[in-house]
């Protein structure tokens, strides 16, 4: 079944309200922690939403968006044919789709493999930029989570730094879920003191991709600059 064109006038009105309610948050937020709102970007994460509501969100203003399921994405990417919209893949990456990430995608935030790093190098067209990546951290240590442990940062950083094509910008996380302000904050505190750790050898990572719906504020006190935001956009998820 094909998707239409264009949302209902309702549904745009709804993406784009929703969208400006999510950036008066965000500058709330920053407010209230001394930060300044243009150094956090929100990521419109439209997994299983269809091409009309990433459009209808691109009206709105909103050009960066988020994709977990790579078949489902270069369809979208394909249908939209936006060169304005900047697109970050954010799920868990199978080596043998890496050449697709890596010729579709600006940004990949889920690497947590030097072999999956090495693929994404070699595979980067060379006219295009380099591919953005982010490593991937297990900050909650779930068995059922992918990731890197915080102790594996550094060699894996030195390991990535040389490859050509593709540019180390920082770190993320999908943090288990906390009961409190409180406790969100110090999670997200362990990620942000391991970039700061980076930064004494690589000055030039500037990103972190933490923070979704629930725990936004912790994850802006503690220095997000890319927050992932995709139900409170687009609405409940479609299965």
């Amino acid at each position: 079944m094909t998707h239409p064109i264009s949302s209902s006038a309702n549904q745009s009105v709804n993406i784009a309200e929703n969208l400006h309610q999510i950036q008066r948050n965000i500058t709330e937020f920053c407010q209230r922690y001394n930060r300044n709102p243009d150094q956090v970007q929100l990521l419109a994460v439209s997994k299983t939403k269809p091409a009309a509501d990433i459009r209808a969100a691109f009206a709105a203003g909103q050009t960066h968006f988020g994709e977990n399921y790579l078949q489902e994405a270069l369809t979208k990417i394909s249908e939209i044919n936006e060169d304005s919209i900047v697109w970050h893949f954010i799920g868990a990456i199978q080596s043998n789709k890496t050449r697709d990430l890596a010729e579709h995608f600006d940004w990949v935030h889920s690497v947590d493999r030097l072999k999956i790093a090495r693929r994404l190098s070699e595979q980067r067209p060379a006219n295009m930029p380099a591919l953005n990546i982010c490593l991937e951290v297990n900050i909650s240590e779930e068995a059922s989570k992918a990731g890197l442990s915080l102790n594996q940062l550094e060699e894996m950083a030195a390991e990535i730094m040389p490859l050509p094509n593709i540019r180390l910008r920082g770190l993320m996380a999908i943090p288990a879920k906390a009961d409190s302000l409180q406790q969100q904050r110090a999670i997200f505190s362990q990620l942000k003191q391991a970039l700061l750790k980076l930064q004494i050898k690589y000055p030039q990572l500037d990103t972190l991709s933490m923070g979704m719906s629930n725990d936004m504020e912790a994850a802006i006190a503690e220095g997000s600059t890319i927050v992932r935001i995709g139900t409170a956009i687009f609405g409940a998820r479609n299965t």
